[in-house]
């Protein structure tokens, strides 16, 4: 068997092309995978699926094809379906839910050759920005197990960085890819909406919102993935056409001087650590080094009233996904099924008229046109991933709000409380204080990621996120290239 020494040297492309020329075989790649997973995920509750047998028999297969050929891989517990296996999307009441198709996105990971070891942990619908599901328990950052390794896609986050796999399935509603990166010290591609597919189960997820694609040690690794991926399904609401250049390609190509502008001005209301000012000082100076132009500058939304509609959606969002929910288990929902959060999400969600979410969706809309105005005029803007270094466990669990739910989250909360405004305003000044920026660019539709690029006092990674002009994930791509080279990331290894 391979050691994990060996194995951990190389990205996803790099243990394809071992395969391919014959120096080790799926099975030995798929079985190094696996000790290391059986030796550290206890520690990090990452995988909740394990997937051993399956991954024996797919990498036993002689008729593995694609980019990845051989390679390990996990799926994220959340809308990537694999037909026969448990889905939970981290929710007791979708414990034994088991799908009887997979997902087209699920089809296009298989194709490009993957070999699929287990599915990840994921808050529960994928609401939080922290992964603690009270189904599965919380995922440790493998930096500092009493962190958190962010949400929704923090279980792969931390299977990535812990080294089990070298990529991994995630998905971004408000930063999902993004916030577990930046917590994680790992790249993380949020692709143009419909980039990738949604099908056959959704036309679109969170009205559009949500966008799935992985989290990668390695900027080629994304691309290459994203090459195998993306392309649209039929029946899928948004269509990105495929590019006429390779995303691949695109990492090592020339980037030009770009016209970047910055900003640590938070787009809705909160407090940015000082930390991650300094890491993003720290990135503009290196990107003025490498020749481009930087200037401060962002556009001025109403962030408050941004934060406010953006809960309505997804409320309304996690209402239907309860109703899904009840016809695909055949049972009524109930209040114990489910996390506090989520069915005061529910009932906010209930408590709203079809009108006021359109109205929200039209605000929404209103409100981000400024981010599309600026993008327009420059090439890419820079901000932090999130507002402060990988925080607590158990840091949304605290008063406030959490309080709110524990009171009324058992009962039938009245609709005048569930509606009113101080309510969605200790909301989303709660839920937006450790991300007061990801979840624009998810209404915005526009390519975003975060770049490994700093580390806290203490050594803890934080991200700075990069967001170019719809359908110009090319620029962002040739961008990563050259800083991942200019100021390498991939072989630190938390210290495990």
């Amino acid at each position: 068997m391979m050691t994990f020494d060996e194995y951990e040297k190389h990205d996803g492309l790099g243990l394809a092309d071992l395969v391919a020329t014959g120096e080790v075989t799926a099975a030995e790649l798929t079985e190094t995978a696996i000790a290391r997973i059986e030796e550290v995920n206890p520690r990090l509750n990452a995988v909740v699926h394990p997937m051993f047998d399956y991954a024996r028999k797919a990498a036993a297969r002689d008729d593995l094809r694609g980019p990845f050929a051989g390679v390990p891989f996990l799926l994220k517990d959340l809308l990537s379906e694999l037909a026969g296996v448990p889905h939970s999307s981290g929710s007791r009441f979708y414990r034994d839910f088991r799908p009887e198709q997979n997902s087209e996105l699920t089809n296009r990971y298989l194709a490009a050759g993957v070999v699929v070891a287990g599915k990840t942990n994921t808050p529960e619908f994928g609401l939080l920005p922290t992964t603690e599901p009270e189904v599965w328990g919380p995922t440790q950052n493998p930096w500092d197990p009493t962190r958190t390794a962010g949400g929704s896609s923090g279980g792969s986050a931390a299977a990535v960085a812990s080294g089990m796999v070298p990529l991994a399935s995630g998905g971004d509603g408000g930063g999902s890819i993004r916030i577990p990166c930046s917590c994680c010290g790992l790249f993380g591609l949020k692709p143009t909406r419909g980039r990738t597919p949604t099908g056959p189960k959704f036309a679109e997820d969170w009205h559009g919102f949500s966008v799935e694609h992985v989290l990668t040690r390695t900027v080629r690794d994304s691309a290459a993935m994203l090459d195998a991926i993306c392309g649209h399904y039929p029946g899928d609401t948004h269509f990105q056409p495929r590019p006429d250049v390779p995303f691949c390609e695109e990492v090592t190509r020339s980037v030009g001087k770009l016209r970047i502008a910055w900003s640590g001005r938070p787009f809705v209301p909160a407090t940015v650590h000082p930390e991650v000012l300094r890491g993003l000082e720290e990135t503009v100076s290196l990107l003025a080094d490498l020749g481009h132009e930087v200037t401060e500058r962002a556009p001025v939304i109403d962030g408050a009233l941004f934060a406010k509609s953006y809960l309505v959606v997804i409320g309304a969002h996690t209402w239907a996904a309860i109703g899904d929910g009840e016809r695909a288990m055949g049972r009524k929902a109930r209040r114990r099924d489910f996390e506090s959060k989520t069915w005061l999400a529910h009932l906010m969600g209930g408590a709203f008229t079809a009108g006021e979410y359109v109205a929200a969706v039209r605000a929404l809309q209103r409100i981000v046109r400024p981010v599309h105005e600026l993008a327009e005029e420059v090439d890419v803007l820079l901000q932090p991933t999130v507002s402060q270094p990988p925080p607590r466990l158990g840091f949304l669990d605290k008063g406030g709000f959490a309080g709110l739910l524990e009171r009324f989250a058992g009962h039938l909360a009245p609709k005048a409380l569930l509606r009113a405004d101080a309510t969605l305003d200790q909301a989303s000044a709660e839920s937006f204080a450790f991300v007061p920026w990801t979840p624009i660019y998810n209404v915005t539709g526009q390519p975003s990621m975060s770049v490994p690029l700093c580390t806290s006092t203490d050594g803890l990674p934080m991200g700075m996120m990069f967001t170019g002009r719809l359908g110009d994930e090319a620029t962002l791509l040739r961008l990563a290239g050259q800083v991942e080279e200019a100021r390498p990331w991939w072989n630190k290894r938390p210290p495990l």
